[in-house]
This record gives structure tokens, C-alpha cells and sequence, in this order.
């Protein structure tokens, strides 16, 4: 570009600091040179000539470090000192080759991917339009001296009908309410099995049933008092159809921090969802059981040892991994350290509730499932528990919901 303000010819380039002029070399120069040396950048720009420029090493235009990876192979500066001395840097990994002494084993992946980009499978079916399952098969879980009666039901799911641990599904049992003469409403019950189901083929689903009766006084039960939904699973037999809807259900997830503790406090069927968490963590060779760096304990209500649900599966957990830790409050057998009256739920939290809040400051996640009776007496414990470690319950509630530490599914 040629400068207005001088006769010399001059041409303007870009330097380390600034904008300068250069004129050619001719005899008698230098003067000119020393001239356009002292001119400001913003006065050449004004009078029409010169580019505008950054500092040296700003990194504003371009960033080695940020622009200059080459595929991986190394950074772009690193070539440039390096000169012909630079090597590539050996491949850390390969996708199609495990390392040297590596142990390969195969994993349950092909379902992976249901909850991997934070989108979760829901509506399948809707009440309205359900779909149809089918029983494989029905098993009681409770011994005869046990109170009522608890059953494992098997569904096979129509194809495409997905979940993930911790949803719920609805069922809609045959038949219309005598009051209204319209069918029968969803009943919604937490799943009981992992995402690839009992049968491991992604295609099955399992329910833990609690019989819903109504004993009179005299000890005799009421047919037209007991559950609809409950009776109808509770009896199905092999081959049999059931209407579903759902799974819905975004409330008792697991964490998405793998190294993150889990708390589960279950009374009764309330040990449904924790069944499909323990199954995927400590059971099922996935890569969540891989990569869980976190410690899970379970506490579970029943009224007798007989009504111990899946014991014999979470003593093989208990066998395999020392990251799991079980405490068993049997009230009609076992006393508290309290009042030396019978032991509940809210029991063992109150006599681990150090161990419990330590747990929840370093953000374990905590998770309560079974009726909706147990609540009250856990929030009143937890509210002891806090004074008794220098914080204020109703606050530190706040912040367990504000993290989502905190899922609660009562019914």
C-alpha cells in the first residue's frame, strides 16, 4: 500500500508489536525508515494504509495448544521446536486391539444405550392404548409363616417396549369397576428387574406383587375389599395376557456419577426398584458394574424372616463385593438399641445416623420406596439425627432435593 503523507514508496507489513513500514533500501533512506518507524498504527490506518495487527504470543488469532492437536499426534509447537528431532507420540489405545495382557470379557451392551444421551424411554404404550405382555412365569417369594402373600411375576414385553432400572410400569387388570361400570384404572408398579430383564434378552420385565387383602375382624377377608390389580397378578399363570402401559417414571434413577454412594430404604414390595439397582451394579457384567466406584447399602423393613425378599440373591452380591452393605430391621424379631422395642427402618438410621449423614455430605444419593406410612417416623428420625449433628433438617432437606440426592417413591 502506498502512504499518502510521503513521496518515498513504502509498503506496509505486519511485525512482532506493531504495524511498520518498510521503503526500499535506496541511498539516503534511512531517514524515511526512522520516519515511518515513529508513525502510530492508528494514524497510518486513518491515512488509509496498513492492516490492523495483535500482539506477539496473544494466541488471539490462532492457539497451538487449542488448534494445533494434528489428529492426536502431538501439538503444533512441539513439531516446530522439535524440528526433524520430533517423533510422533505412540498410541496410547486402540479400539480394535486391547492392550498387552489385557483380560477381554463380553458384556451386556446392546441396551446401553437407552440412557446414555440423557433421553430415557417412556410411553411405549399409554393407558389408554396398552400393549400387551405375556406371563412366563409366577413365583412366590415368602414363606407360609410369613403375613400375606408376595409373588415374582415374569413378563415378556412386546417388541420394542424398553426401560431403565429405577422406572415404573402400569397395568391395567381385565375387567370394569362395579361402582362405574367403566374398565379398570392402572395400577403402577415399580419394576423389579434391570433393563435386561430376568432372562437377560432385553425383552422381559419382573414385578414384586404384594396381594392386597382386606381381613375383617373376625379374621375372615372380604373379596369385595381386595385389590383388583394385585389379586389379578398375584393368580396369573403362564401364557396368560396382560395389558401395560408405560414405563414412566423419572424419580428414582440412579446416579449419573458412578463413584457416587447409593442409600435404599425399602419396607415390604418397596424393594422392587433396589432389586433392578443391586442386579445391574453387582450381578449383571455391564459396564456399570465396571465402573461402579461407590458403596451401596440397603436397608430393608419385613415384618418376619420369611418375608425376606430376594435375600438369597443379595447374599451372593454380598459374597462377590465388599461395596455392598445390608442391614435387615425384622420388627417382629429383632429390638432396637433405642426404646428396646421392635426394629424398623427408622431404627437403623437413627443408629447409623452419623455413618448416614457423613455418607449424604459426600453426596451419596439416598432413595426410600414401600407405603407411604413409613415417611413420617423417617422424617421425624432424620430431623433427630440432624441436631444431634449440628445442622438444621428442614435446610438440609433443601439441599439434598437442590442436588438430587434425594428420591422418594411411597404409595
Amino acid at each position: 500500500m502506498i502512504l499518502k503523507s510521503l513521496s518515498a514508496a513504502a509498503f506496509v507489513a505486519i511485525a512482532s508489536k506493531h504495524t511498520a513500514a518498510f521503503v526500499p533500501q535506496q541511498k539516503g533512506s534511512h531517514q524515511a525508515t526512522r520516519l515511518l518507524n515513529q508513525i502510530d498504527p492508528v494514524q497510518i490506518k486513518k491515512a488509509g494504509a496498513g492492516i490492523p495487527t495483535v500482539s506477539a504470543g496473544g494466541l488471539l488469532v490462532f492457539d497451538p495448544e487449542a488448534n494445533g492437536k494434528l489428529q492426536g499426534t502431538h501439538d503444533l509447537q512441539s513439531r516446530i521446536l522439535g524440528g526433524a528431532a520430533f517423533q510422533l507420540a505412540p498410541p496410547q489405545f486402540s479400539l480394535d486391539v486391547p492392550p498387552p495382557g489385557a483380560t477381554v470379557e463380553h458384556a451386556q451392551h446392546f441396551l446401553e444405550h437407552l440412557d446414555a444421551d440423557g433421553n430415557l424411554p417412556v410411553n411405549f404404550a399409554k393407558p389408554q392404548a396398552p400393549a400387551k405382555a405375556t406371563v412366563l412365569g409366577r413365583a412366590k417369594l415368602i414363606t407360609d409363616d410369613a403375613p400375606g402373600d408376595i409373588e415374582h411375576v415374569i413378563l415378556k414385553l412386546p417388541e420394542g417396549f424398553h426401560y431403565v432400572e429405577g422406572q415404573s410400569l402400569s397395568v391395567i387388570p381385565p375387567g370394569v369397576d362395579p361402582k362405574n361400570g367403566k374398565k379398570n384404572k392402572p395400577r403402577l408398579y415399580s419394576i423389579a428387574s434391570t433393563r435386561y430383564g430376568d432372562l437377560l434378552d432385553g425383552n422381559t420385565i419382573s414385578l414384586c406383587v404384594r396381594r392386597a387383602e382386606f381381613i375383617e375382624p373376625d379374621g375372615t377377608k372380604d373379596p369385595a375389599k381386595q385389590g383388583v390389580c394385585s389379586n389379578f397378578l398375584c393368580d396369573v399363570k403362564a401364557g396368560d395376557e396382560v395389558d401395560v402401559a408405560g414405563p414412566v417414571g423419572k424419580t428414582m434413577l440412579l446416579p449419573e456419577d458412578p463413584n457416587k454412594d447409593i442409600i435404599m430404604i425399602a419396607t415390604g414390595t418397596g424393594i422392587a426398584p433396589f432389586r433392578g439397582f443391586l442386579h445391574r451394579l453387582f450381578m449383571e457384567n455391564t459396564l456399570a458394574k465396571h465402573m461402579f466406584g461407590g458403596n451401596a447399602w440397603l436397608v430393608l423393613g419385613v415384618p418376619v424372616s420369611g418375608g425376606l425378599l430376594y435375600k438369597e440373591e443379595f447374599d451372593c452380591m454380598q459374597r462377590s463385593s465388599n461395596q455392598l452393605k445390608i442391614d435387615y430391621a425384622i420388627s417382629r424379631e429383632m429390638t432396637n438399641s433405642i426404646d428396646g422395642g421392635k426394629l424398623y427402618v427408622q431404627h437403623v438410621i437413627a443408629q447409623n445416623g452419623k455413618e448416614l449423614f457423613d455418607r449424604l455430605d459426600a453426596g451419596a444419593h439416598v432413595y426410600f420406596c414401600g407405603l407411604k406410612g413409613m415417611m413420617p417416623p423417617i422424617l421425624d428420625t432424620l430431623d433427630e439425627v440432624a441436631k444431634s449433628q449440628g445442622c438444621v433438617w428442614s435446610e438440609k432437606l433443601k439441599e439434598l432435593k437442590k442436588n438430587n440426592q434425594w428420591h422418594v417413591e411411597v404409595y
